[in-house]
């Protein structure tokens, strides 16, 4: 597999290898020993997997605490422009963000360490966003980020499109004001 830094330390953009031919295509979307040798020694305990129609936001979503989940996210059908923001107090890229286009065409994953919270806009409909994380979803954890707030400066691909946002993460609290992490 071909790992990618991405700038902000620790979060990686993932292109698996995948064998193809006539049939389709085979790849190892999670290997333990593998990933452990290019720095990703997670323990998942639990999958999620969401299907959205073109337009649906999701995010920015985190959680605090004893509760941090890392995420590795792939996309099975259709498309998404997958953000993480950095919200490590500590880090020197603390409040940058970063956004990558992953589809079930180009195969491509994302590793969120914990620390960071996470979006996406679906590009396509239909679009089957799966991810792997390394705690249990915890309500009382949970927090989340306005995924617009220009603080943060998102550049979401929205081409004049209005998103679809659930009522919580439109209610979500501004950078300034959000719980971020030691």
């Amino acid at each position: 597999m071909n790992v990618i830094e991405t700038g902000i330390a620790g979060l990686l953009l993932i292109e698996p290898r995948a064998f193809g031919d006539e049939r389709g295509f085979f790849m190892e979307s999670w290997n333990e020993r593998t990933f452990a040798k290019q720095g990703i020694d997670a323990r998942f305990v639990q999958d999620n997997h969401s299907r959205s129609a073109r337009g649906v936001l999701r995010g920015l979503h985190y959680q605090i605490g004893s509760a941090q989940q890392g995420k590795l996210v792939r996309v099975t059908r259709g498309r998404v422009f997958d953000v993480a923001v950095d919200l490590r107090r500590s880090s020197p890229s603390f409040g940058r963000w970063a956004g990558f286009e992953i589809s079930g065409e180009n195969q491509r994953m994302l590793w969120i360490p914990p620390g960071f919270a996470h979006g996406f806009v679906t590009l396509e409909d239909e679009t089957d966003f799966f991810y792997k994380c390394t705690d249990f979803y915890s309500p009382e954890h949970e927090r989340s980020v306005l995924w617009n707030d220009p603080t943060i400066g998102i550049e979401w691909p929205l081409d004049g499109l209005t998103p679809t946002l659930s009522p919580k993460d439109a209610a979500a609290p501004a950078f300034a004001d959000a719980e971020t992490l030691p």
